[in-house]
């Protein structure tokens, strides 16, 4: 089974993970403003994923964004948007 990377932080009412690339820009945007904002977060970075744990991540991936484009930010396990967001990711620490 696949453990996410966890951020501690001090609002915690949502739920939140992301599926992100190492590489990616737009990723390491969302994860320092969630850490700026302090919420919460568990991170699977998808492309640093060996063997079998990489098919099943992209499995995942797709469940939540069918375009498998990055981020994917998944919240409370039932909703889901992609890319940089501010205006979505701020409101996880307001709510």
């Amino acid at each position: 089974m696949l453990e996410p990377i966890h951020v501690d932080g001090t609002h915690a009412k949502h739920a939140v993970l992301l599926y992100t690339l190492s590489t990616c820009g737009w990723c390491r945007k969302t994860k320092a403003l969630l850490q700026e904002l302090g919420v919460a977060y568990d991170y699977v970075d998808v492309d640093l994923q060996e063997g079998g744990n990489k098919e099943l991540v992209r499995e995942e991936v797709l469940k939540w964004n069918p375009a498998s484009s990055f981020p994917t930010v998944v919240v409370d396990g039932k909703d889901a948007f992609v890319g940089f967001q501010e205006d979505r990711i701020r409101e996880l620490a307001e709510e």
